[in-house]
């Protein structure tokens, strides 16, 4: 028997107490500001799709949550706002011990849609 689809809120309850609360409120800014994103779980993470394409994942660790991808552009558009926090590797780490960046989150959800909507042709994902 197929193992079901495992969703983003059964993600979200695996995850310590501590960092439940922020990551639902991660999971509410993202679909505040792309409503029309396709949501579901991919590499074992909360995935934001749009046009069949991946916008936007989020995950939580120990000490911080993260969101993939940043990439050259994101990291470019957004770089005096990401100062404060580690970006490498194609991932923004948020520390769990600071407030959730809400409006940043929503930018980066938003340019992230533009990014993914502008290159719908382009099969390079």
């Amino acid at each position: 028997m197929a193992k079901p689809n495992p969703t983003v809120t059964a993600y979200i309850a695996s995850q310590p107490t501590a960092s439940q609360t922020i990551l639902k409120r991660v999971r509410k800014t993202i679909h505040d500001a792309v409503p029309t994103a396709e949501e579901l779980i991919s590499y074992k993470m909360p995935t934001y799709k749009l046009h069949g394409r991946t916008m936007l994942y989020f995950a939580g660790w120990k000490q911080h949550y993260s969101l993939y991808p940043a990439t050259d552009r994101v990291v470019a558009a957004f770089k005096d706002e990401l100062a404060p926090y580690e970006v490498r590797k194609g991932t923004i780490r948020f520390p769990l011990s600071q407030p959730v960046p809400v409006k940043l989150i929503a930018r980066i959800a938003k340019f992230r849609a533009k990014e993914v909507g502008s290159r719908e042709g382009d099969n390079t994902d």
